[in-house]
């Protein structure tokens, strides 16, 4: 079953549980995955529903961020339960050890040293972590590594 699909029996799952908060993220979910699809006219697969959920989420960390900054602790809880919901569709996180990995090697198979190879690796490494791992920590990992 396509992770669409299963977000939408999750819709239904929520309605008929009464779960106001889950169903409201998840509504948002499916209109943020609908939008994509009548904007380009096409459907999406999984990659492009986790690449969804990952800026979903991703937009909820920095507004969650700044309500706390804000001194507005309850509205960042608010942002961090919905970050909640949407990670249980993404897939099981990267362990640092396979991190390292994908890492050394996305780098042996650049081909180039140094910060070169910055954008090699990175598009290589997108499709082998998108989801499992933070972009911004694989990004800084790269850097550090390149410039070693």
């Amino acid at each position: 079953m396509s992770l669409k699909v299963t977000i939408q029996d999750d819709v239904k799952q929520a309605m008929r549980a009464g779960d106001k908060g889950r169903l409201k993220t998840l509504r948002m979910a499916t209109a943020a995955i609908k939008q994509r699809e009548v904007d380009e006219r096409i459907e999406l697969d999984d990659a492009q529903v986790l690449a969804i959920l990952e800026k979903m989420i991703k937009q909820r960390r920095e507004s969650s961020e700044q309500y706390r900054a804000g001194q507005r602790p309850e509205l960042a809880e608010v942002e961090e339960a919905e970050i909640a919901i949407l990670q249980t569709y993404l897939p099981e996180p990267l362990g640092e050890a396979e991190l390292d990995a994908l890492i050394d090697k996305a780098i042996a198979n650049a081909g180039v040293t140094g910060m070169a190879a910055m954008g090699a690796v990175m598009g290589t490494l997108k499709d082998q972590v998108q989801g499992r791992a933070d972009m911004r920590e694989v990004s800084a990992r790269v850097r550090a590594r390149l410039n070693a």
